[in-house]
């Protein structure tokens, strides 16, 4: 799983490439951690564009996130989903928690 981070309207956006899954969950919770402690950002994005499996581990690392920032009045959305990946988000109830956008500029307008 590689991440590539960036700040825009005082988002954190999160581009994902490869599988979040149980070898990746956690090295991938942290670096979204160290990067929202770091920056103090309480909105963030997830981009799954390059996001071609998740497991329930990846479900762990988004309602985590979630969780997170939750307790500091923060917003979290994702982006891009691949039918298969927004299959996922469906039947495990994250879009109950969690706004889905077409892209990242949506996203920013709706944050």
């Amino acid at each position: 799983m590689q991440l590539k981070f960036s700040v825009e309207d005082g988002c954190l956006i999160v581009e994902m490439h490869g599988e979040l899954d149980h070898h990746s969950a956690e090295g991938a919770r942290i670096k979204i951690d160290n990067k929202i402690e770091e920056l103090g950002i309480n909105k963030l994005i997830f981009d799954f564009s390059g996001v071609n499996f998740m497991d329930s581990s990846g479900i762990g690392v988004i309602i985590g996130r979630y969780k997170k920032l939750k307790d500091y009045d923060g917003k979290v959305a994702v982006v891009n989903l691949k039918p298969q990946i927004k299959k996922i988000f469906e039947l495990s109830g994250l879009f109950k928690i969690l706004n889905e956008f077409k892209n990242t500029k949506e996203a920013l307008l709706n944050l």
